[in-house]
């Protein structure tokens, strides 16, 4: 059994932010009108699993752990952040 490397898990880490940031703005631009927020949100929750996946096997960590980690945690910061936007009123929808 391996160890995770940390300078592996951190390049990882890094280009799965980028990738994981970019398909989300790809997918507001592509779907117009109401169904926007929707398509965004699932095409989020998909790229956290599949990048989670990708971490995870890439850094030496169990896969089903690793995916779950990050699409749970990936999920709950966007619930809290769509919260706070309907505190403050920015909420479009």
């Amino acid at each position: 059994m391996s160890s995770a490397n940390p300078i592996q898990a951190a390049l990882t880490s890094a280009a799965t932010f980028t990738v994981g940031a970019a398909l989300p703005l790809v997918a507001a631009w592509l779907v117009p009108g109401a169904a926007n927020i929707l398509v965004v949100t699932i095409v989020s929750l998909l790229v956290l699993a599949a990048l989670g996946a990708v971490g995870a096997r890439t850094g030496g960590a169990p896969l089903l752990r690793g995916t779950l980690r990050v699409l749970i945690w990936g999920a709950l910061a966007m619930a809290f952040t769509a919260g706070v936007g309907a505190v403050f009123g920015t909420v479009v929808g």
